[in-house]
């Protein structure tokens, strides 16, 4: 049973190298509908994020930056899980994503929600690392807000 959850680190720690090294979708957009940049001052990461809306729907995102492993290939995979959905869906997306991130217990339905990402779960063992995780959807919800703010 040990050995079963090995490969699926080591299948997770591939899934995380191929974005850092191959990130998806960071070409600039012509003409973004939001754009936004976030640090994280405890380490410096950055994410520079551009979003095209198309009604509501995200008709294509951009992100690029700097940092660790761990910041660059979540901003990666959040750019193949966002894009195509509606605002609302990106918003339920991120709130999933913070859940898993500070030990939410991961449902069938959730996991196949986050697709890919669930591979930065590995990531919650380290609290210091979470924000890295984090940052691009923090960017994200960022853009969203510049378009349409959410109601308090």
């Amino acid at each position: 049973m040990q050995q079963g959850l090995g490969d699926l680190d080591e299948l997770y720690q591939e899934v995380l190298l191929d974005h850092y090294r191959n990130p998806r979708n960071t070409e600039r957009l012509d003409d973004p509908t939001s754009e936004v940049d976030a640090i994280n001052p405890f380490c410096g990461d950055e994410i520079h994020m551009q979003i095209g809306l198309y009604g509501d729907t995200v008709a294509s995102i951009s992100v690029t930056g700097q940092g660790c492993s761990i910041s660059q290939a979540a901003g990666s995979l959040l750019t193949e899980i966002v894009d195509g959905r509606t605002t609302t869906e990106a918003r339920e997306l991120r709130e999933l994503f913070r859940e898993m991130m500070t030990g939410e217990e991961v449902s069938d339905e959730v996991a196949d929600r986050l697709e890919d990402s669930l591979a930065l779960q590995g990531v919650r063992r380290f609290p210091v690392r979470i924000k890295c995780a984090l940052l691009s959807w923090s960017a994200l919800i960022d853009a969203l807000d510049k378009v349409a703010p959410t109601k308090p």
